[in-house]
C-alpha cells in the first residue's frame, strides 16, 4: 500500500517579480515499509521536496496524499498534530537539547503526542535500545560521539512509533566509520518494518536503499531500483 503518493507536484518560490520553480510537476509513490533515498546536487530540490513530504511546507500545484488523504483537507494545525503523531525527523546537525540527557532528548517527541506520560521512560528506553545507545541513557549530548549523538537523534525519531521516519543528511557531519554505524541503524529499522525515506548526496548512504530518486533542477532524472544494496555488518551495532 503506498504511504506517500505525490501527482505532479510543483513548488515556486516568489522574491519580488521573481519566480523560481523549486519542484516541475513530479510523480511518484512510496510503499509502506519502504526504503527510498532521494539523491541530487546542491539546488536539485530535495530540501524543498523533504519539507512537503514532511508537512512543513506546502506546494504550489498538483497533490499530496499521505497515508491515503489529500494535504489539501488539512489545516496547519492538523498538519502539525499528524507531522508529531505519524512522521520521525533526523536531522545532520543533530539538533539535540545540550543540558538535557539523552533520556529526556529522546523523549520529547513525546510531550505533544497525548500518550501517557507513565510510558514515557518506558518507551525512550525501548526506542534508545533498538540503536545500541540503552548505556548512555544520562549522559548529556557533550558526553557522546558524532555517531551516537546523531543514533540518539534517531531514537527520538522512533519513539513515538511514527509511520515513517524522514533522515535528512544523517550522516553529514560524521566520519566514514560514524557514518556507516548510523546507516546500519537505519537500516535496521527498515528490517524491522519501517518506512524510510533518506535524503542524501552520499552514493554510500544511499547504497542501502532499496530504491534511489535521483532529481536534478527540480525534475526527477531517474527512479531506479537498487541492484546491489550494502548491508550492515553482522553482528550487534557498538
Amino acid at each position: 500500500m503506498a504511504l506517500i503518493e505525490i501527482n505532479k507536484l510543483e513548488k515556486t518560490y516568489h522574491n519580488e517579480e521573481v519566480a523560481t520553480q523549486a519542484l516541475r510537476s513530479i510523480t511518484f509513490s512510496i510503499n509502506e515499509g519502504e526504503f527510498v533515498a532521494i539523491m541530487g546536487p546542491s539546488g536539485s530540490g530535495k530540501s524543498t521536496l523533504l519539507h512537503i513530504l514532511g508537512f512543513l511546507d506546502r506546494p504550489t500545484g498538483g497533490k499530496y496524499l499521505f497515508d491515503g488523504k489529500s494535504m489539501d483537507e488539512y489545516s496547519d494545525e492538523e498538519l502539525a498534530r499528524i507531522r508529531n503523531k505519524k512522521m520521525g525527523f533526523v536531522f545532520q546537525a543533530f539538533n539535540l537539547l545540550p543540558r538535557a540527557t539523552v533520556l529526556e532528548n529522546v523523549k520529547l517527541p513525546l510531550v505533544y503526542s497525548g500518550i501517557k506520560e507513565s510510558l514515557w521512560d518506558g518507551m525512550a528506553k525501548t526506542a534508545l535500545e533498538k540503536v545500541g545507545l540503552s548505556h548512555r541513557l544520562d549522559h548529556q549530548p557533550n558526553q557522546l560521539s558524532g555517531g551516537e549523538k546523531q543514533r540518539a537523534a534517531i531514537a527520538r525519531a522512533l519513539v513515538a512509533e511514527p509511520s515513517v521516519i524522514f533522515a535528512d543528511e544523517p550522516t553529514g557531519n560524521l566520519d566514514s566509520k560514524s557514518g556507516g554505524q548510523v546507516m546500519e541503524t537505519i537500516e535496521s529499522l527498515h528490517e524491522e518494518g519501517h518506512t524510510i525515506v533518506l535524503i542524501t548526496h552520499e552514493t554510500y548512504s544511499a547504497a542501502y536503499a532499496q530504491r534511489i530518486i535521483s532529481l536534478r533542477d527540480g525534475l526527477i532524472e531517474s527512479d531506479k531500483k537498487v541492484s546491489q544494496r550494502r548491508h550492515k555488518a553482522d553482528g550487534f551495532i557498538k
